[in-house]
């Protein structure tokens, strides 16, 4: 990797998520997040496109649980932090345009903060990446668990759970596309992240609007208890900022990429702030941590949601582990066969997500946490402390750092908050 060459000294740990090369293979999470690969050719519209894929996942279905938790008022914090990470990302684009070396999340931790700054930002980020990955078993389990439910069996007089089931069987399912070179097809059906979340909008709407449910449920204006929760659950919904660079990177008219974010950031608001009304709406408190475990099984436009929701993850799953894949494989020297080295590496790596999903199998929960921990770090306060280091505002005082000091109190109110009680919850349910 050039950019670890330049400092003389390959880091193993520090490999880059994303590249902007000359090439149109998407790289992997490029892929994940329906980013492809261009050298500054990417129109504005397919900008959009790809920022909307980075910020659509399944961090939809879980709003209108985050809203029961933290009743109406805590919507305010859905658009706080929407706002925040919306300025978190321009902070991102301004730190590239200061230095044309920088190419990547982690040049930018690396121009920041030198090569500390640089493996702490590749730690966030393949952590986060591993504990998404692990929250798709989870989704798969809850979702085909509430499809054929009561499925369970004994083995030498120890009870095997459905959901436990499910999350082995689809593991099984998804090690072959783990364990392949390229991603190239996967990587088009993971984009299809913005049509995915809409369709499971529309769903959702229909089966409220003409399959009986309908809109009745009042709920409850403010639950100081779960406001802490419901911040860590949005802040997951805005968790693409990785993705940045390399959007800015391809971008043709790089002077558009401001609106291009606007236009993204606002679409998805919109939907995710649309889902959790209505899903709260609907379902009141009893909305469950995934919103398709609600829906009538039966009807139609359910069963699309759910079909929508189970497919996703599956493709997306190979692309979220392959750059912890690639880091892990710099580790072993050149003369292993790399065929073998990857295949090991990928059904380690894949059993080690069954194990951690069987062992936390609380989407919500761990959901939370990595929005807290992981989101909250990587796309609130790392972006605003590198724009400082980067820049030098920090020694200004002005209306720009008064805001950007406030964006990062924030996040670490929302990292510490978000992080103790999730971590606490956790635990409880052990």
């Amino acid at each position: 990797m050039e950019a670890e060459q330049k400092n003389g000294v390959p880091l193993p740990l520090t490999v880059p998520l994303m590249h902007a090369e000359t090439h149109h293979e998407p790289s992997a999470v490029e892929a994940s997040s329906g980013v492809q690969k261009t050298t500054s050719t990417t129109s504005f519209f397919k900008t959009c496109f790809n920022g909307l894929n980075a910020l659509s996942g399944v961090g939809i279905l879980s709003v209108p649980y985050a809203l029961s938790l933290g009743g109406w008022l805590s919507l305010i914090l859905l658009f706080a932090i929407a706002i925040a990470t919306f300025y978190s990302g321009l902070l991102i684009q301004r730190c590239m345009d200061m230095d044309s070396d920088i190419r990547t999340y982690t040049d930018i931790g690396n121009r920041a903060f030198g090569n500390k700054g640089r493996i702490l930002v590749s730690v966030f980020m393949n952590v986060e990446l591993f504990l998404v990955a692990t929250e798709f078993l989870v989704l798969e389990g809850d979702t085909l668990d509430n499809l054929f439910p009561n499925t369970g069996f004994e083995v030498a007089g120890v009870r095997i759970e459905g959901k436990q089931i499910f999350v082995i069987i689809v593991a099984i399912v998804i090690l072959p596309s783990v364990c392949l070179d390229s991603l190239s097809l996967l990587s088009y059906i993971s984009a299809s992240g913005v049509f995915a979340s809409v369709i499971i909008l529309v769903s959702v709407l229909w089966t409220g609007a003409f399959d009986g449910i309908g809109f009745h449920q009042k709920g409850t204006l403010i639950n100081r208890n779960g406001i802490a929760i419901a911040a860590s659950l949005y802040a997951f919904c805005y968790c693409a900022h990785p993705v940045f660079p390399t959007m800015y990177t391809s971008m043709r008219n790089k002077t558009q990429f401001s609106n291009a974010l606007l236009l993204c950031f606002t679409f998805c608001t919109i939907s995710y702030a649309s889902m959790a009304v209505f899903g709260y709406l609907m379902f009141g408190s009893n909305v469950q941590s995934q919103i398709t475990l609600n829906l009538p099984a039966e009807k139609l436009s359910s069963r699309v949601a759910i079909c929508t929701t189970l497919v996703n993850p599956i493709a997306k799953y190979a692309l979220m582990v392959s750059p912890i894949v690639n880091a892990i494989k710099s580790w072993f020297p050149c003369q292993y066969n790399k065929r073998m080295v990857r295949l090991l590496i990928s059904t380690s790596l894949v059993i080690s997500t069954v194990i951690v999903a069987l062992a936390v199998p609380f989407f919500a929960t761990l959901m939370s946490l990595v929005g807290a921990f992981l989101s909250a770090t990587a796309s609130i306060i790392l972006p605003c402390l590198c724009y400082l280091k980067i820049s030098g505002s920090y020694r200004k005082i002005g209306c720009e750092m008064v805001i950007i000091w406030c964006i990062i109190l924030m996040g670490v109110a929302l990292a510490i908050s978000g992080t103790y009680i999730s971590l606490v919850q956790i635990i409880g349910d052990l």
